[in-house]
C-alpha cells in the first residue's frame, strides 16, 4: 500500500488524534507566531477628570490611582500621554455645585473647565487628540444627561443645547465630539451644527449603545453626580437585556453621520461590540467603565487575582471582540508596560 493509500485509509478517530492543537502552544515563540490579536498603545484612549483651581490632584476613593485634575496638571498628564504614545484623551468635568442648574447651562460657557482644558492641552501638546462629551449630567443639579422638565427628560430641547455645546467645544479645539446622553436625533443635530459652524473636520464618536448599567457608580462619584441623581436613566439609556435594540440605535447614529461607534460598558457587552463591527464596519470602540476598573483594582488589592494580568487580559478581550480602540483608566499603566 502506497503512502497516499495509507493516509486515506486512516479512520476519523486516528486523524483527530493526530491533530494536536497544543503543538503551537509549546513555546513562547510559537505562541507569539500564531497569536490572532494584539494590544498596542495605539488602541488606548485615556479618560481624565477635570476640576477647577490650580495644582490640585484629588484621588477618587472608588477608583484607586485615578485623580481629578486641575487644568495645569491635566496638561502635564497630556504631555506624559503623548510621550507614551497614547493617541487621545477624553475629558470629563466635576464642576462646583453652585454652577449646576436644571438645564446644565454651564456647558455653554466658553470658559468652562472642559473648554479651558481643551485649549490648554491643544496648545501644549497639539499632536494628541482631545475627545469631549456634550452630555449634561456633570452640569445639571439633578444628575441627568438632559434637561429635566416636570420630571421628564425633554429630548428635543436637550438636543438643541447639545448641538450648541458641541460648537463651543469645537471652537476650543476638540478633535472629536463624543455625545453620551442617548437622546434621539442628537448625532444628526450635532453634525449639522458643526458643519454649519465651519467644523466639518471635527469627528463624532457616538456613544451609540450606552446601557442602563450598574457599572457606572465610581464614575458618578468622580464627576460629582452620585448624590444628585433623581430617579434613574432607564428612560433614555438602553435596557441591558436588549441586543437588537442596540443595533437599531447604532444604525440610526450611522445614518445621522457618526464617524465612530462606542459600546458602554465594555466587558459585559462584548457581544454588542462584535455585532456592531460586523454590521457597520465602522471604527468601533468600547469604554472600560469605572466599575470594571474598580473591580479589577479591588480584587488585585485583596490579592484575589493578579492585577496586571487581569488588566491586560480584559483589554485584549476588547480587541478580540472587534474593537479598534478602548477608553480605559488603565491607559498610562498599560502604555508604560507596552513600551517597556
Amino acid at each position: 500500500m502506497n503512502r497516499h493509500a495509507k493516509i486515506m485509509s486512516r479512520t476519523v478517530d486516528e486523524i483527530v488524534e493526530s491533530r494536536r492543537l497544543r503543538r503551537m502552544r509549546k513555546a513562547d515563540w510559537s505562541r507569539r507566531l500564531v497569536r490572532e490579536n494584539a494590544l498596542t498603545v495605539d488602541d488606548l484612549i485615556w479618560p481624565i477628570f477635570l476640576i477647577e483651581g490650580d495644582n490640585v490632584r484629588e484621588e477618587i476613593a472608588a477608583m484607586p490611582g485615578v485623580f481629578r485634575l486641575t487644568v495645569d496638571l491635566a496638561v502635564k498628564e497630556a504631555e506624559r500621554a503623548a510621550k507614551l504614545g497614547i493617541p487621545a484623551l477624553a475629558t470629563f468635568p466635576n464642576i462646583p455645585l453652585a454652577k449646576r442648574d436644571q438645564t446644565g447651562s454651564a456647558i455653554l460657557d466658553p470658559d468652562n473647565v472642559v473648554n479651558r482644558a481643551t485649549r490648554a492641552i491643544k496648545h501644549a501638546v497639539p499632536e494628541i487628540g482631545v475627545i469631549t462629551d456634550v452630555a449634561l449630567d456633570p452640569f445639571t443639579a439633578h444628575g441627568h444627561d438632559g434637561i429635566l422638565r416636570d420630571g421628564v427628560i425633554v429630548n428635543d430641547e436637550t438636543v438643541e443645547q447639545l448641538a450648541k455645546a458641541a460648537i463651543g467645544q469645537a471652537e476650543a479645539g476638540a478633535d472629536i465630539i463624543a455625545p453620551s446622553d442617548m437622546m434621539d436625533g442628537r448625532i444628526g443635530a450635532i453634525r449639522d451644527a458643526l458643519d454649519g459652524a465651519g467644523f466639518a473636520d471635527v469627528a463624532i464618536m457616538s456613544y451609540a449603545t450606552k446601557f442602563a448599567s450598574a457599572f457606572y457608580g465610581p464614575y458618578r462619584e468622580a464627576v460629582g453626580t452620585a448624590g444628585l441623581l433623581k430617579g434613574d436613566k432607564k428612560t433614555y439609556y438602553l435596557d441591558p437585556a436588549n441586543a437588537d435594540e442596540a443595533v437599531r440605535e447604532a444604525e440610526q447614529d450611522v445614518a445621522e453621520g457618526a464617524d465612530m461607534l462606542m459600546v458602554k460598558p465594555g466587558l459585559p457587552y462584548l457581544d454588542i461590540v462584535r455585532r456592531l463591527k460586523d454590521e457597520f464596519a465602522l471604527p468601533t470602540f468600547a469604554y472600560q467603565v469605572s466599575g470594571e476598573y474598580a473591580m479589577i483594582e479591588a480584587a488585585a488589592a485583596n490579592g484575589w487575582l493578579d492585577g496586571e494580568r487581569a488588566m491586560m487580559e480584559s483589554l485584549l478581550a476588547f480587541k478580540r471582540a472587534g474593537c479598534d480602540g478602548i477608553l480605559t483608566y488603565f491607559a498610562p499603566r498599560v502604555a508604560e508596560m507596552l513600551k517597556g
